[in-house]
């Protein structure tokens, strides 16, 4: 029964993110199920943004709503660059690249097996 919660949590998390990734002209965002495949978490979402401006304001307000919503606190790594940056929020991993890194690393490829989901271009 708690698995059941979690799972609900961690989607609900998933939309708010998508939402705010949206929001905020977020490009390319491809959402990953993880669950079955790895213990970090039971979604991962790649996207882009045009600049490392861009990227740094992006999981910046994205963290923010993290912390407003769902009262946690989420880890960042490369803000102060902002060519990648990941977000931590514990059932939720997000990745904020800049187009040509994200290129470069190919994240989703590692993790897609045909069940990746690509959130809807408006």
């Amino acid at each position: 029964m708690a698995r059941t919660s979690d799972m609900t949590s961690s989607d609900a998390l998933l939309v708010s993110i998508l939402q705010t990734l949206e929001d905020d002209k977020a490009e390319d965002i491809v959402q990953i199920d993880l669950r079955g495949k790895t213990e970090i978490g039971d979604h991962m979402v790649v996207c882009s943004g045009r600049s490392t401006r861009q990227v740094s304001a992006i999981s910046e307000k994205l963290a923010q709503m993290i912390k407003d919503e769902f009262g946690r606190t989420p880890k960042i790594e490369g803000k102060d660059v902002g060519d990648w940056v990941l977000i931590d929020a514990g059932d939720v991993i997000v990745h904020v690249f800049r187009p040509e890194v994200r290129e470069f690393y190919q994240l989703e490829k590692m993790w897609m097996d045909g069940g990746e989901v690509a959130a809807p271009q408006s």
